[in-house]
């Protein structure tokens, strides 16, 4: 994981310690690198926030689909980009 990522982001200094913490924890777990296999792995986390009782805004989100995707090649980071995309158009009907 690239920490300049973290480092030059300042929407990560506003972050509750304990959202921080599980974006650290999830931005050094291993990701999958297909956007098959990426879809599975991020509800996983989002499950997991919700058992811990972290809830993320919107841009929270946003920036968790960053980490995401910082191993994924450029393709593969635009099909997610288009993805999400179509998620946020749907959720806004």
């Amino acid at each position: 994981m690239d920490q300049n990522f973290f480092q030059n982001n300042s929407a990560f200094q506003n972050l509750s310690p304990e959202k921080l913490q599980f974006i650290m924890n999830f931005a050094n777990m291993k990701k999958p690198t297909q956007i098959q296999e990426m879809v599975p792995f991020l509800l996983a986390s989002m499950n997991r926030a919700q058992k811990e009782n972290i809830q993320f805004t919107p841009t929270e989100s946003d920036l968790l689909i960053e980490v995401l995707k910082q191993n994924m090649s450029q393709e593969e980071a635009m099909k997610v980009d288009k993805v999400v995309q179509l998620m946020k158009q749907r959720r806004n009907g």
